[in-house]
């Protein structure tokens, strides 16, 4: 019984009645403009969708007092301006179908909203045509006239929210406000490498440059590039990686960063569907599990990426936002990213990102001197064969040769057993060891850091680290050649579900069989688990699988049994690897090098932190003043 239904009479029956222009504009306008960031991106994108090469915004007071937006695009004849405030009024779409969608608006409703809530005017020219402006305030609209105007188009919106007061009390600060917009901007900068955009803040009168993104030109991965440089910063493409993968006429390319250049938040990712930037729980949900594998959970991949397909294999028109889209196979689109990125780590063998060095190198900075300290003059470097006349008079007296008491190799794993000293004698390589990626060992410090030196600088590794990378790749690609054993229950445990629950469970059984985790039906809405992996031990099978269709309904796939078994395998190898404290002799130090060099991931550990830092000459001699 619903209590809260009214007592309606015959006399005061509600009558069905047509609401008038203005208030459905008024409406409309909560779906589409949020706050001002919100009308920033509709009017950017119309002037995208027009071609526009350059996009100028001006912005007073976060966007509540104004916004302008000025293109050099196709622009409009003055016969087209006042169905240009029209609901449902577009030249994207010729409405035969609503899925072929190669634009970034196509639901006229932008312009007739912003007219409703706030002071808009339009001016603009068309090619061969004269300028004409056309203006509306609160809905009321005003006639055409003529204006000056070279080409494109201007819009300004004034007093946003001033026929809807309420809705003011709701927008933040101008600083919040500046920021949102800053970002909107930014997304659509990334979106189109082609178009210049210029974002000034011109409050109080003043006029600052808050970002600017100039034309880039070149290939697919040039023109990125040096947008992204622009946007994310010369870090993120230093340590990004290229993807450009295929798969079922869905393709996907951009930016994936090294895992050692990750962040403490989602901020710096970046997806896009056909051009279009999106927040997608499908899309994430795959990145997170692509770099599940090397990155902890409070930790977050940097990456701006872009899914490209037929604009039939996904639907834009989702929400009035345009933000979230829906794909016919999402099952596709998630396998590709997660494929394309692990793919691309492995690529990448040992190699870590540009940063930790400059970390590194910000902890070793000397404190500056004060400002009356004379200044300190250094020699030139010496010659080489100063080095080697100053050497051999400091050399040591030869000493006779003790042999090193053999070191024990109990309680390490059996990959740590490479390690363990049974090589006497070590063959000279083809090549100087200081010409490898990583260097010839020179000695390690504190049982725990080995000193490598390379052609042009040093390395230095963390030996635990490194090595308990090393034993979880083993233990994996050991775990994929063998598969998962499943230990079979005494009694099956039945759980019970709704029957969503029990459908989205069942869509998935075969994928969690194959991690060694068997679901039945078991009549009604309960199901029977009859395997468990043997890994996890003892499971409490319905915690488990709740967990699952938790991460089902996030993210429209469940890697949790994985990520369990994966975090066994990482806690095995790190109480296999060598620990810290180990002395090491110098052919176990290179031996270990090595094989950081031969295998993918190496260059971070199993949480995503660096195994090794290498440090250029230059860099270090800038230190002691060598410049």
């Amino acid at each position: 019984m619903n209590t809260h239904a009214p007592n309606i009479s015959p006399e005061s029956r509600p009558v069905i009645r047509q609401l008038d222009e203005s208030a459905i504009n008024r409406i409309a306008a909560g779906e589409v403009v949020e706050r001002p960031a919100s009308a920033v991106k509709e009017l950017v994108e119309n002037a995208i969708d027009a071609g526009a090469r350059r996009v100028a915004i001006e912005i007073a007071d976060g966007g509540k007092t104004l916004i302008r937006v000025t293109d050099d695009g196709c622009g409009m004849s003055a016969d087209e301006l006042p169905l240009a405030l029209s609901r449902h009024a577009t030249s994207k779409i010729d409405g035969s179908d609503l899925l072929d969608i190669h634009s970034f608006g196509f639901r006229g409703e932008a312009l007739p909203s912003l007219g409703a809530v706030g002071r808009l005017t339009i001016q603009s020219r068309a090619a061969g045509e004269e300028g004409a402006e056309i203006s509306v305030a609160g809905g009321q609209t005003a006639g055409v006239k003529p204006c000056a105007l070279n080409g494109g188009t201007v819009v300004t919106l004034r007093d946003l929210f001033y026929a809807t007061p309420a809705r003011l009390k709701f927008l933040r600060t101008d600083r919040a406000e500046m920021q949102a917009i800053s970002e909107v901007i930014k997304r659509l900068a990334m979106a189109e490498p082609s178009v210049g955009f210029t974002l000034r803040d011109v409050s109080d009168g003043k006029d600052r440059v808050t970002f600017r993104a100039d034309p880039c030109s070149g290939d697919l991965f040039d023109a990125l590039r040096g947008r992204m440089g622009q946007v994310m910063g010369a870090e993120f493409t230093d340590n990004a990686l290229s993807i450009d993968a295929e798969r079922e006429g869905f393709r996907l390319t951009g930016l994936a960063a090294l895992p050692t250049y990750s962040r403490g938040s989602s901020v710096a990712q970046h997806l896009f569907v056909n051009g279009r930037p999106v927040q997608d729980r499908l899309l994430h949900g795959a990145l997170r599990g692509a770099y599940a594998d090397f990155l902890s959970r409070e930790r977050h991949p940097a990456v701006a990426l872009f899914v490209d397909c037929d604009p039939h294999k996904v639907d834009v028109n989702v929400h009035p936002a345009k933000s979230e889209v829906r794909f016919r196979d999402p099952g596709i689109v998630r396998g590709l990213i997660v494929s394309a990125l692990r793919h691309a780590l492995a690529a990448a063998g040992h190699r870590a990102s540009t940063t930790v060095a400059g970390a590194t190198l910000g902890a070793m900075r000397p404190e500056p001197q004060p400002a009356a300290a004379p200044r300190v003059y250094q020699m030139d470097r010496p010659s080489q064969g100063a080095l080697s006349s100053a050497w051999r008079a400091q050399a040591p007296a030869p000493q006779p040769y003790t042999p090193p008491a053999p070191q024990p190799t109990s309680g390490f794993a059996e990959f740590s057993r490479d390690y363990s000293g049974r090589v006497d004698v070590v063959e000279e390589p083809e090549q100087p060891a200081e010409a490898l990626p990583l260097g010839a060992a020179r000695g390690q410090v504190h049982e725990n850091y080995i000193i490598a030196q390379t052609a042009d600088g040093v390395v230095i590794v963390d030996q635990h680290a490194a090595h308990e990378r090393l034993v979880y790749e083993k233990l994996k690609r050991q775990l994929a050649e063998r598969g998962v054993a499943a230990q079979a229950l005494l009694i099956p445990e039945i759980v019970e579900f709704s029957a969503d629950d029990l459908s989205r469970l069942l869509s998935v059984a075969d994928e969690l069989s194959r991690m060694g985790l068997t679901v039945e039906p078991f009549g009604g809405g309960a199901v029977a688990v009859r395997e468990t992996p043997a890994i996890l031990g003892e499971v409490n099978a319905k915690a488990l699988l709740n967990d699952i269709l938790d991460e089902l309904a996030d993210y429209g796939s469940s890697q949790l049994v994985q990520e369990k078994i994966e975090a066994i395998l990482s806690r095995v190898a790190c109480h296999g690897s060598i620990r810290s404290g180990r002395r090491m002799r110098a052919e176990e130090m290179n031996a270990l090098l090595r094989e950081m060099e031969a295998t993918p991931h190496s260059g971070q550990c199993n949480h995503g932190r660096p195994t090794y830092v290498e440090l250029k000459l230059s860099d270090i001699e800038r230190l002691f003043g060598r410049t």
